[in-house]
């Protein structure tokens, strides 16, 4: 299907010669990035409240999962290392199968009202260490496990998408009877039989809120 449009660029070199057009980053751009986690990180990630979590598979299959808590939520241990609590989802693990096979983690920190964001490389391992879940733990539930990482990279990133998007601008949303339906679409993609928006509608907000933790 890819053949029906054109002009696509498929090789390094290729992209090569496009990139004049483009042209190249600014030295800050270029030198911003550091391998561990210096105190300008520890405070990001201490007034985070959610972060973008992408792993992919040995074939090269991606997956994008958010995680999110209080502020803070996520334990800085060293500068090399941080801990990531693993709170009741569907239960599906697409970003545990993946860390098992290929550890490559990226890391997106975002805090509301806040245009530029904190991006963070590195490895991810499953990790149960106890003291580590006890830390972590909320009203009294420690998470069964979580993901330790092992910083690569961090590095900010600017705040131009967000300016654009205008996501943190409350008279840009959409009013509420204009969201999509997310109930709607559960029941469109899952064709369980005997299973209504309704239905849906009921059980992920009972999820909310009793299934927190």
């Amino acid at each position: 299907m890819i053949s029906n449009y054109k002009d696509i660029i498929s090789t390094q070199e290729e992209f090569e010669e496009f990139r004049s057009t483009i042209g190249n980053p600014s030295p800050r751009a270029a030198n911003k990035v550091i391998s561990f986690i210096d105190d300008h990180c520890k405070n990001f990630i201490s007034k985070s409240p959610f972060l973008s979590m992408s792993t992919s598979n040995t074939d090269g299959q991606c997956d994008v999962s958010p995680r999110g808590d209080s502020p803070g939520f996520v334990a800085v241990l060293d500068d090399k290392h941080l801990f990531i609590p693993e709170r009741p989802g569907n239960r599906r693990m697409d970003s545990v199968h993946n860390i098992i096979t290929n550890p490559h983690i990226g890391l997106l920190f975002l805090i509301p009202g806040l245009g530029e964001t904190l991006r963070i490389n590195g490895k991810a391992y499953i990790c149960r260490d106890s003291e580590l879940l006890e830390k972590t733990a909320v009203n009294g539930k420690a998470p069964l496990f979580g993901i330790l990482v092992e910083v690569e990279e961090c590095y900010a990133h600017c705040a131009k998408a967000f300016i654009r998007s205008k996501l943190w601008q409350p008279d840009s949303w959409l009013q509420t009877d204009a969201l999509p339906s997310v109930p709607n679409m559960l029941v469109a993609h899952s064709k369980l039989p005997n299973t209504t928006a309704e239905q849906v509608a009921k059980e992920l907000n009972e999820g909310y809120t009793t299934r927190l933790y």
